[in-house]
């Protein structure tokens, strides 16, 4: 298996067994993992650490994913993210298409090929661009 030791994550979403279970896995597959509970929690973390990918659930209590991922953006604009909703209608607004984000950063809970995940993530980390 590839290293993606390098290939910093963060999950957002309010479920603690989702950031549980996916941080784990993802540990599992070699890239370095954390969580947040809320995308303020998420936006704080990222004062002090820097991450390649966030994965970001879209219903979150307070600010919504889609505000984070925007906020993120305009701070960390290097940062990449994918989205993770249980809404089966969701679509990606206009301004996430102008971040540069398409469908194919969009899954469904539960992700049922979880090798799909692994490789949008490895696509849009920078360090694994050139590998």
């Amino acid at each position: 298996m590839a290293d993606y030791s390098s290939i910093r994550v963060l999950v957002i979403d309010d479920e603690p067994a989702i950031c549980s279970s996916l941080s784990a896995f993802l540990e599992d597959y070699g890239f370095r993992a954390s969580t947040a509970e809320s995308a303020e929690e998420a936006l704080d973390l990222m004062k002090s650490n820097v991450y390649d990918v966030c994965i970001v659930d879209m219903r979150l209590p307070g600010m919504s994913g889609e505000d984070m991922i925007i906020q993120a953006r305009e701070r960390y604009p290097e940062q990449r993210h994918i989205i993770y909703t249980g809404s089966i209608s969701y679509n990606l607004s206009e301004k996430l298409k102008e971040l540069g984000m398409r469908p194919e950063h969009v899954f469904l809970k539960p992700v049922r090929v979880l090798s799909l995940l692994v490789k949008c993530i490895k696509e849009l980390a920078p360090d694994t661009q050139a590998k």
